[in-house]
């Protein structure tokens, strides 16, 4: 594909309604950091799915020509939101264990990545903004590292060191502040990915500036699914889904078929479509989870554009679809911000197959190639357009 013309697919003609089985919603969190005790949380994940797909415990649920699969499932709230882990096709002897393993997992990486842990080596970065480069394990540098490339790739729509803005918006019921530009615009300063110098011989991770920081809310939540996920594929897991922090992960069959993931219509309550996967992450970024709307009918969002300060107003939601976690939310941020065109250009030039969907603000849905096979629809588009 030429990285210059990148190929775009709008939709020409009217979707096809079709019938929905289950799903799973996922939506996303640009900026969403973990909160400090007693905050709210803001990145939880609610499932929509069969009500036989909601029990704790191992059950069979037939479905799709006689299917019948079992399917076992945990949660834990950690980082800020609920992971949950189902496994299908195992007792409850081998999926028990495996699933409490991969959620000691994400547990354990919380305490490594959360810049609300004072002992984290996230925090240590932080703490040492400006001045010496700091030696971290190979968890924190896969995520810095990742981050630091997504911002390359999008040229800072997605970029690290938005942390400078946290705290400058709250969109809390009763609470919604929106900041004075006075307060905005100092900040902005401080938010430069290009000043995150990472040392892969050394190990080593360096904020060049004193003042600024990096925040892993939209990034150690997907690493976090996948190393869960390489936990239970080294116990010999073939076929589950994780979800946490407005990501689905997903590995194998739900019995004889692929998993599905729903797509939230961005003013409806209900899926415009759902993508079927065997293997991968998807990841939503949406204006329609932590919003209001002021006295002038103008909608604030939690998603914001690094360069203005301001909630980015180029598309209403983007999900995307890309071979691991780390990347997954990234790139939906990412996408976000760029708005259609610049997000299929960067996507064009993105290695390892990452597709996206992306809802304008005018409501066209513009797709990547190679996810339109992949896309069932649940609603009937208008030359394109979603009913709204």
């Amino acid at each position: 594909m030429n990285p210059s013309k990148p190929a775009i697919i709008r939709l020409a003609s009217r979707g096809l309604a079709v019938a929905a089985l289950t799903v799973f919603t996922v939506t996303g969190c640009q900026d969403c950091q973990d909160p400090r005790p007693g905050e709210e949380d803001i990145t939880e994940v609610v499932p929509q799915a069969d009500p036989s797909d909601q029990d704790e415990t191992t059950h069979a649920h037939p479905e799709d020509h006689g299917e019948d699969v079992r399917l076992f499932k945990r949660s834990r709230p950690m980082m800020g939101t609920i992971y949950e882990i189902t496994v299908a096709g195992e007792s409850d002897g081998v999926a028990g264990p495996a699933i409490e393993a991969a959620l000691d997992e994400i547990s354990r990486l919380e305490e490594v990545l959360s810049e609300w842990q004072e002992g984290s080596e996230i925090s240590e970065i932080n703490r040492n903004a400006g001045g010496e480069a700091v030696t971290v394990g190979p968890d924190t540098f896969a995520v810095v590292a990742a981050g630091v490339e997504v911002g390359e790739w999008s040229n800072g729509a997605f970029d690290l060191s938005w942390a400078a803005l946290r705290g400058l918006y709250d969109f809390r019921p009763g609470q919604q502040h929106i900041p004075d530009p006075a307060e905005v615009t100092p900040r902005l300063s401080l938010i430069d990915y290009e000043q995150i110098a990472i040392d892969p011989e050394a190990r080593t991770v360096r904020i060049g500036r004193e003042g600024m920081q990096i925040g892993t809310g939209g990034i150690g939540k997907g690493y976090a699914l996948d190393r869960a996920a390489d936990v239970l594929r080294a116990r010999g897991l073939e076929s589950f889904m994780l979800f946490g922090g407005g990501q689905v992960q997903v590995h194998g069959l739900r019995g004889n078929r692929p998993w599905r993931v729903g797509i939230q219509h961005p003013r409806e309550p209900d899926f415009f479509a759902f993508l079927e996967a065997t293997e991968g992450t998807i990841s939503t970024s949406g204006d329609y989870e932590h919003f209001f709307i002021d006295d002038e009918g103008k909608r604030w969002h939690h998603i914001l554009d690094t360069e203005t300060g301001l909630p980015a107003d180029k598309a209403l939601s983007v999900t995307v679809v890309a071979p691991s976690g780390v990347y997954g939310d990234a790139l939906s941020t990412a996408c976000f911000v760029l708005g259609a065109e610049q997000c299929l250009e960067m996507m064009a030039r993105v290695p390892g197959g990452a597709e996206a969907v992306i809802v304008t603000s005018d409501f066209e849905v513009v797709m990547t190639p190679g996810i339109v096979d992949r896309m069932r629809w649940n609603i009937q588009t208008e030359n394109g357009f979603l009913p709204h």
